[in-house]
């Protein structure tokens, strides 16, 4: 098994050398790539890319900024892996709990897995940008009758031509819901494993805004009414066969969390 780390950028000179040398230094239980697109930067991002000699790392330029969902998208189309997760270059998560993320899939127990914020004081933006968080994921529950507990998380660990058969659109973070909202219009539910998260201010560099959660509503209500297509030569998706211990094991199906929180 090998995953895909996918890394969108955008003017993130100050955080990028950081964030790579995070997501380098980490053991995961696989091999990995890290696929970073640089999103048409205007600062020092595109020579600090260049700079990396890493081998697992692949950097993407776009000549312009395009936004986060057309930045995935380009990512996407290099990555090679059989798993995918978005890490952003903000260090507002750790990549330590990436191996967290994927233990669930090389168990057998799950296919797609989201990292569930828990927002505390030292974690959280602003009063508004949780509650409009917890908003917009309430919002997709009702529409979905789901139970899932972070709709906006960056941290959606899933097969790599799962995400390609979403056939996300979506240019800016307004992708996220859309990933969402068309997981849980398949019957996909996201196993959810908590994870640590520390919030950076708007002064700091936070881009996201209300104008974002109106969208992701919107989107979320028209993925709602959309009818389901079925996506040829995409069947829905297992989990990772489990590692053996012992005696051979026998695959699992993957299991959906519909665990309830406080």
């Amino acid at each position: 098994m090998k995953l895909s780390i996918l890394m969108p950028v955008y003017n993130e000179e100050v955080r990028l050398g950081e964030a790579l040398k995070q997501s380098l230094s980490v053991e995961y239980p696989c091999d990995v790539e890290l696929v970073v697109v640089n999103d048409g930067s205007q600062d020092q991002t595109a020579e600090i890319l260049d700079a990396c000699d890493d081998p697992r790392v692949r950097a993407v330029h776009h000549p312009k900024n395009l936004g986060k969902g057309a930045a995935i998208r380009t990512a996407v189309s290099s990555a090679d892996g059989d798993y995918m997760v978005i890490l952003d270059a903000d260090l507002e998560y750790d990549p330590k709990d990436i191996p967290r993320l994927l233990q669930p899939v090389l168990d057998g127990k799950a296919a797609v897995v989201y990292g569930n914020r828990t927002f505390g004081g030292h974690a959280a933006y602003s009063f508004w940008y949780v509650m409009g968080n917890k908003g917009v994921t309430l919002a997709a529950n009702v529409m979905f009758n789901s139970y899932i507990g972070d709709l906006e998380t960056c941290y959606k660990l899933m097969p790599l031509e799962l995400y390609r058969s979403l056939n996300v659109k979506a240019r800016g973070f307004g992708m996220e819901a859309e990933v969402t909202g068309k997981l849980l219009r398949r019957k996909i539910r996201p196993y959810e494993i908590p994870i640590s998260y520390t919030a950076r201010t708007r002064e700091e560099g936070k881009k996201i805004t209300w104008k974002d959660g109106v969208e992701a509503l919107w989107i979320l209500f028209r993925e709602r009414l959309r009818p389901i297509k079925a996506a040829s030569g995409v069947p829905f998706p297992r989990a990772h066969s489990p590692r053996p211990t012992g005696e051979q094991q026998q695959p699992q199906k993957a299991e959906s969390s519909d665990r309830s929180r406080a």
